[in-house]
């Protein structure tokens, strides 16, 4: 499995990168929507975490973008800002369910991964 972290707090992404990796995932990561894109040019991504709020582009957004880019590509929001009923409503007008509140307990998120990559 290889998956693209997308998050702007450098030391969360970069630990959660290293997290996965001990777990035998490949992981990517990057703290900006541009870097995001061109990453997805070049290497193939089975999943993508993308932070909800990041500069310029939002998660929201870019999960639009590489959508489109990306098709086969399944993704997960992390978020930790507002209440999950506010992240529930903006993501439910996205067109996903899947999203994880930070800090994000590294062993549910490998579940949640399983079952998005399973479909």
């Amino acid at each position: 499995m290889r998956v693209l972290l997308v998050d702007d707090e450098v030391e969360l992404v970069s630990t959660l990168a290293e997290r996965l990796s001990i777990r035998g995932i490949d992981a990517d990561w990057v703290t900006n929507a541009e870097d995001a894109l061109r990453s997805a040019e070049i290497q193939t991504y089975d999943l993508a975490l993308l932070d909800v709020k990041i500069p310029k582009i939002s998660g929201l957004e870019l999960k639009k973008i590489l959508q489109v880019k990306c098709p086969g590509m399944k993704l997960i929001f992390l978020t930790g800002h507002g209440s999950d009923e506010d992240y529930k409503a903006g993501t439910a007008e996205a067109g996903t369910a899947y999203y994880l509140v930070k800090p994000v307990n590294i062993e549910v998120l490998i579940k949640k991964m399983s079952e998005v990559l399973k479909g």
